[in-house]
């Protein structure tokens, strides 16, 4: 008689590592599909768990697992612009582009909930999650250009720039995700120079900084 393969140990989950594997299987899910579309049994499916385990983590129900997982997203997008400051400030820029659009990528439609809006779970701490992201994209990228105290005008382009990527994201998206990835991020970045060369003729803090690019160039 053969012996049987001995079965494998199971392994009870710590509560952090339930909570990110519930986490891990929502987020799935709202990448693919509306959060209104999701239910907390679509969550307990995917994870492969009951629905009463999904309560016991998140006893707020899908509005709670749902800012719980917006939250994880937010921190990952967040560090797509994390770059380590060294080096010339474009390559720098496409880089932190690289990683945001292949997030955009990855998480598609719940990534197109998350900015646009509009979901029967949005509150005001879901749009609070978002402006977060949005703050800190410009807090990198201010720190990329060496700049502690920004004037109104800079921070205002700083921002603006970082809007025109979320709304060229969304369309990207809804375009079959054409042009290339590759090409959509350099058009970015060529943007993101020509609202500072557009800036500069109305603010000296802004000239300067188009001056230090075009000496890198």
């Amino acid at each position: 008689m053969t012996p049987q393969a001995p079965t494998p140990a199971y392994r009870r989950l710590s509560v952090e590592e339930r909570r990110s594997q519930l986490l891990d299987a929502a987020l799935s899910l709202f990448a693919h599909r509306a959060p209104e579309d999701v239910s907390l049994d679509d969550v307990a499916e995917a994870a492969g768990v009951s629905r009463p385990l999904v309560y016991r983590y998140f006893p707020g129900g899908k509005q709670q697992l749902y800012e719980a997982a917006l939250r994880s997203a937010a921190e990952e997008l967040q560090q797509c612009f994390d770059e380590p400051r060294q080096g010339l400030l474009l390559p720098r820029l496409g880089r932190a582009l690289d990683r945001y659009l292949a997030f955009v990528e990855e998480h598609g439609a719940g990534f197109s909930a998350l900015l646009q809006g509009g979901s029967v779970v949005e509150t005001s701490r879901t749009t609070a999650i978002v402006d977060g992201v949005r703050r800190a994209a410009a807090e990198h990228i201010l720190g990329h250009l060496g700049v502690t105290e920004p004037g109104p005008r800079l921070r205002m382009t700083v921002r603006m720039w970082i809007t025109a990527v979320e709304a060229a994201s969304l369309i990207w998206l809804d375009e079959d995700k054409q042009p290339p990835a590759g090409e959509l991020r350099d058009w970015l970045v060529e943007q993101f120079v020509a609202v500072l060369t557009v800036t500069a003729r109305r603010d000296p803090q802004t000239a300067a900084l188009v001056d230090d690019l075009s000496a890198d160039g």
